[in-house]
């Protein structure tokens, strides 16, 4: 699969996400953020959290579940992504931040995990 039909695939599931958060009473500030250091999917806020949030799709199990494929070195690139984003931004030490994962399997199955790392 080209790289460019993986972009378009994570786009539509990042939709999806976005759409789902929203439902769930998230406000979307970004999508798709990008900087030197990385990127991060969706940045929202969510009572009173500046959430940062990854989302994993996977066609069906057989590579394991979305979520588990956010572990590790992707966490640490994503939480000095995040802290650049907040330096960036004049975002203080003090703002309450979290991580979450949206987690998405075969026909649009969607879990959300908050305070996921």
């Amino acid at each position: 699969m080209g790289e460019r039909n993986k972009r378009k695939i994570g786009g539509r599931y990042e939709d999806l996400a976005a759409a789902y958060l929203r439902e769930q009473g998230y406000e979307i500030l970004e999508r798709n953020y990008r900087d030197r250091l990385g990127e991060i999917d969706v940045i929202a806020r969510e009572a009173g959290y500046l959430v940062f949030v990854e989302v994993k799709y996977r066609k069906d199990q057989r590579s394991g579940y979305p979520e588990e494929a956010v572990f590790g070195r992707k966490q640490q690139k994503i939480r000095h992504t995040a802290s650049y984003y907040l330096y960036r931004h004049g975002y203080g030490e003090e703002t309450p931040c979290r991580f979450d994962v949206v987690s998405i399997t075969g026909e649009e199955k969607i879990l959300l995990i908050k305070d996921a790392f």
